[in-house]
């Protein structure tokens, strides 16, 4: 029998340290036997540790880009990651409006996991007028929830993030100070679930982004959108759990643990 492989397009940064962004994005999708297309959004300069230089690509050519795959492909979802700039961030609307059958999964990267800034206001204004109306999926951390919502209670963030027209919210908890990682889904208007998580004791690069890439995999290859949210997580705290050293940063998930013997 042929092979046959969703395709899942990533609209991503270029992380040269292969923590995160589109590499990140690429071994979780191959992790979930999907076709991983991808459009750069911007290139970094970064490693482990952090972000030092942002270089978003020229908008017209992200457009170019996608539709050339998209007259090809048969693309099942969008993954979102780093936009980094607000002309950036009208691209892919161009793109998602005319693709609205397309599952959206967005990871509002705000901040690099070592704390440099790499959204401005006008991101974030972009963000959430532009891209929250055509998401089916939102991941953000609590910090980006905050920040994309303007509120401090996370239940009001959440709340408040549906009703900019994203249809779940998933608020992930690895910011916050409780002992056990506590991930809020929000639907229909309420708090549908909260996962809990044991806490991991290292710093990691690329969660979030594997996290994203996870769910758009498993929501392109035909799970509901409760059953591709619930087993992404589990997808990546496996990821963290047996993440590595590469540098003198934080740790890499192994996105392909399940290669390793005896996992």
């Amino acid at each position: 029998m042929p092979i046959t492989r969703p395709v899942v397009l990533c609209f991503s940064g270029h992380d040269p340290s292969g923590g995160a962004g589109v590499q990140a994005d690429i071994e979780t999708l191959v992790s979930h036997r999907c076709h991983a297309a991808s459009v750069i959004t911007a290139l970094t300069e970064q490693d482990t540790r952090n972000v030092k230089k942002l270089l978003p690509q020229h908008p017209a050519d992200i457009i170019d880009q996608a539709n050339t795959v998209l007259a090809d492909l048969d693309v099942k979802a969008f993954k979102i990651g780093l936009i980094g700039h607000h002309e950036t961030a009208a691209a892919i609307h161009a793109i998602l409006q005319e693709h609205p059958h397309i599952p959206v999964v967005l990871d509002p990267v705000l901040a690099a996991g070592g704390g440099a800034a790499v959204a401005d206001r006008q991101l974030l204004d972009a963000i959430v007028d532009l891209l929250l109306p055509f998401t089916t999926v939102l991941t953000p951390n609590s910090y980006e929830a905050r920040k994309l919502a303007e509120l401090d209670d996370l239940d009001q963030c959440g709340l408040a993030l549906l009703d900019k027209g994203c249809g779940y919210v998933l608020i992930t908890g690895t910011h916050e100070t409780t002992p056990k990682v506590s991930n809020r889904l929000y639907h229909d208007r309420r708090c549908l679930e909260t996962y809990h998580w044991d806490r991991l004791p290292e710093n990691y690069h690329g969660s979030g982004c594997t996290l994203a890439a996870s769910i758009a995999g498993l929501i392109a290859q035909g799970l509901t959108l409760a059953q591709s949210i619930g087993e992404a997580q589990e997808y990546t705290w496996n990821a963290l759990h047996h993440s590595y050293l590469p540098g003198k940063g934080q740790h890499n998930p192994d996105r392909l643990f399940w290669m390793e013997a005896g996992v």
